[in-house]
């Protein structure tokens, strides 16, 4: 194969590429994440070794084609590449019970994909630009969220005696709070003489921890209520 791009502009792309790989993984890696600085970095050059592969075979192609009207779409090893990537990103997505952690990353490693591809072809101001996004919103935008009340979604189980607190009773004291019932479950067991009501709860994050042991020492001392539960 004919070299149809310099070595110089091949060795630009390339080596802007791991910069960028190298500031988004940085990160990553800092925060102890599945998908940290080398990941990133083999990922983000990756892309633009596919997109440098792409126009050189698009450009050789036009070359000895001898005039002819098929052209190889240089577009379409890099849709390749940003289809796999989805699979990688999943790997890095956790659950843990009703806690969902690793979307960031797998977004971060997508948004390198892309930025590889830029890169890989040649658009250094798109690169850059798209650079300086992913590094203000990685390294800079954390320290705004701490800010910003976000909402937190619980589930609260009550497992009690029959002639217990009803739903309206409980509803009541959860409400007193500052607790919102967004939706609840009843449950009989007839056999054992109890029920169990569960409770879809929302409240702000900062303050869960303390609603929670506040809302469980109270349930708890509640006549008949044999088991509270939040999670």
């Amino acid at each position: 194969m004919n070299q149809t791009i310099p070595f110089n502009e091949i060795l630009l792309r390339v080596l802007a590429t791991m910069a960028a790989g190298t500031l988004i993984g940085w990160e990553r890696e800092s925060h102890g994440r599945p998908a940290g600085l080398r990941t990133t970095i083999l990922t983000c050059t990756a892309a633009a070794v596919a997109m440098i592969l792409s126009q050189m075979l698009f450009i050789e192609s036009a070359t000895t084609a001898g005039g002819g009207t098929w052209r190889p779409d240089p577009a379409r090893l890099g849709a390749g590449i940003l289809t796999g990537i989805g699979f990688l990103g999943a790997g890095t997505i956790l659950r843990h019970d009703t806690l969902i952690r690793g979307v960031t990353t797998a977004a971060s490693l997508w948004f390198a994909t892309v930025i590889g591809l830029v890169f890989g072809s040649g658009e250094f101001a798109l690169g850059g630009v798209s650079l300086i996004v992913v590094v203000l919103t990685l390294y800079f935008l954390p320290a705004l969220g701490k800010h910003i009340q976000t909402d937190w979604y619980a589930t609260l189980t009550v497992t009690m005696e029959l002639d217990a607190l009803d739903e309206s009773e409980l509803r009541r004291r959860i409400k007193a709070l500052g607790l919102k019932v967004k939706a609840a479950e009843l449950s009989y067991d007839l056999a054992a003489k109890r029920k169990t009501i569960c409770f879809e709860l929302k409240m702000k994050r900062k303050a869960a921890f303390g609603l929670s042991t506040r809302l469980l020492a109270e349930l708890r001392n509640c006549p008949g209520v044999t088991q509270a539960k939040w999670s």
